[in-house]
């Protein structure tokens, strides 16, 4: 049973009835789904907007698992997920995700909301790897939501043996070394 704070087209309500409910202003959008005005975004919330989309088989990583963490303020136009099941998938092609087949190991995955999550650790180290800028800022705010993760990220990466690992490292070395300019000038 999902949360009774979300509401998804034709569960309860209708399309008709979820948008007049919207101009009403008694509902507001969260991903791929809407909750009551007033109610406080969660990462419970946040994450089983998802769960049509995700099932048991699928988790969110990178961008959307930034965005389920708090990172970010808004969701990804398309979110980023990949497998969390051993075995492959035969999916049918959904235009709002961008399917990695690759699987997750368990350790680095949570349930949030019902659905499976990349762990802050592994979203940060995954962001990094990445290489853009918009990968890299999500990175910078993930890392400033969660006190210590820098260092779990680097230390899950100097761990294995991953594509991209010594842009990775250098990229959390800047976020690191920007965290300690700021202490330094608060303290």
């Amino acid at each position: 049973m999902g949360s009774p704070f979300l509401y998804f087209t034709d569960d309860r309500l209708s399309r008709a009835e979820l948008t007049a409910a919207c101009l009403d202003g008694d509902l507001v959008a969260l991903g791929e789904a809407y909750i009551p005005a007033d109610a406080i975004e969660t990462a419970a919330l946040r994450a089983g907007s998802l769960s049509p989309m995700l099932g048991d088989r699928l988790a969110a990583t990178h961008l959307t698992a930034a965005w389920i963490h708090g990172a970010l303020p808004t969701p990804p136009v398309r979110h980023t997920v990949q497998r969390a099941v051993a075995r492959r998938l035969h999916l049918v092609t959904d235009r709002r995700l961008v399917y990695r087949d690759l699987a997750v190991t368990p350790d680095d995955l949570q349930r949030v909301g019902g659905v499976f999550v990349t762990t802050p650790e592994r979203t940060l180290a995954d962001l990094a790897r990445i290489g853009d800028e918009q990968h890299e800022e999500a990175a910078r705010l993930l890392a400033e939501a969660v006190p210590g993760l820098v260092a779990a990220a680097v230390g899950r990466l100097q761990a294995g043996s991953l594509p991209y690992k010594r842009a990775a490292l250098a990229v959390l070395q800047r976020i690191a070394a920007a965290q300690e300019d700021v202490t330094r000038y608060t303290s």
